[in-house]
C-alpha cells in the first residue's frame, strides 16, 4: 500500500528484456538508480512503487544508491514501463508504514491502465494544467471502462502521483488535473509530451462502491429500501443533466 506522495526521482541505469540472472529469474528486469531515499532500510522482498506500479525489490548494490526489480508480462501490457528507457526519470515511493504521515490517497500500486497526455498549458501565475485522454473499454483491462470512476474532485494516481482531478469531460473522454510549483519539481509527469502514456490508477474505493452496487441492482429481488434509494440516487442524477 502507497500514499501518492512520490519521495524521490529514479534514474533508469539498465533495461534487461531477458534477464537471465539470480535476481532477474529469466525475465524481464529494470534497474534504477539515485534511489538512496528509498533504499535507506530497504530488504530483498520489499515493495517500491515505479511510476506507480508496485514492484518487488530483488537486488540492491551494497551503497544503497541502485536495485533491480523484475516486472512481468501483464505489467508491461498494462503500464508505462515498457516505454522506458536508459536514464529516464522515474517516481519512486516505499510501501507505508504503519506511522507514516497519510498525505495523498490509498494507492495500491496496481495500475489500471494508461492515458495519453492530450495537453500540457500553464496556469498563472505558477501553475500547470495537464490534461489525460482515457482510453475506451478493451480487452487488455477486461472492457472494463475506467473513465466512470474519474469525477471532479476525486483522486487519481498518475505515475504513482496522488492528484486531486480538476475537470471531467465525459464526451471526450479527458479529465485534467494542476500541478503546483512544488510538485512539478519532485514528480516526473512534466517530462513527458503530449501523446505520451502515464500510468493510471483510479480510487479503489469507487470501484468497491461501484462493485457492491452492482451486485445490488443485479439481483433479482430488490428490498423496498433498496428501491428508495436507488430511486433517489436516480432522481439526482436526472436533476444535474
Amino acid at each position: 500500500m502507497f500514499t501518492g506522495i512520490v519521495e524521490a526521482l529514479g534514474r533508469v541505469a539498465a533495461i534487461v528484456p531477458l534477464d537471465v540472472s539470480q535476481s532477474g529469474g529469466g525475465g524481464f528486469s529494470i534497474t534504477i538508480s539515485n534511489a538512496e531515499v528509498v533504499l535507506v532500510d530497504v530488504n530483498l522482498g520489499d515493495s517500491i512503487a515505479i511510476n506507480g506500479v508496485c514492484l518487488t525489490v530483488t537486488e540492491f548494490n551494497e551503497q544503497r544508491t541502485e536495485f533491480k526489480v523484475g516486472i512481468s508480462p501483464e505489467t508491461l501490457r498494462k503500464t508505462n514501463l515498457g516505454d522506458l528507457k536508459i536514464d529516464d526519470l522515474v517516481n519512486l515511493e516505499r510501501a507505508m508504514s504503519a506511522n507514516t504521515r497519510f498525505g495523498g490517497h490509498f494507492v495500491q500500486g496496481h495500475v489500471d491502465t494508461t492515458v495519453r497526455i492530450s495537453f500540457i498549458k500553464p496556469d498563472p501565475p505558477n501553475s500547470i494544467i495537464l490534461q489525460f485522454t482515457v482510453p475506451p473499454p478493451e480487452p487488455i483491462t477486461d472492457n472494463i471502462d475506467f473513465m466512470r470512476y474519474i469525477i471532479p474532485k476525486g483522486f487519481i494516481s498518475l505515475n504513482g502521483t496522488s492528484l486531486t482531478i480538476v475537470s471531467v469531460d465525459k464526451a471526450s473522454r479527458t479529465f485534467s488535473v494542476m500541478l503546483i510549483a512544488y510538485t512539478q519539481e519532485k514528480v516526473n509527469l512534466l517530462k513527458y509530451v503530449v501523446g505520451d502514456r502515464i500510468n493510471i490508477e483510479v480510487d479503489q474505493i469507487a470501484k468497491y462502491v461501484d462493485n457492491v452496487a452492482s451486485a445490488m441492482l443485479s439481483e433479482n429481488t430488490t428490498s423496498s429500501v433498496d428501491e428508495a434509494v436507488i430511486e433517489r440516487v436516480v432522481r439526482r442524477i436526472l436533476a444535474e443533466k
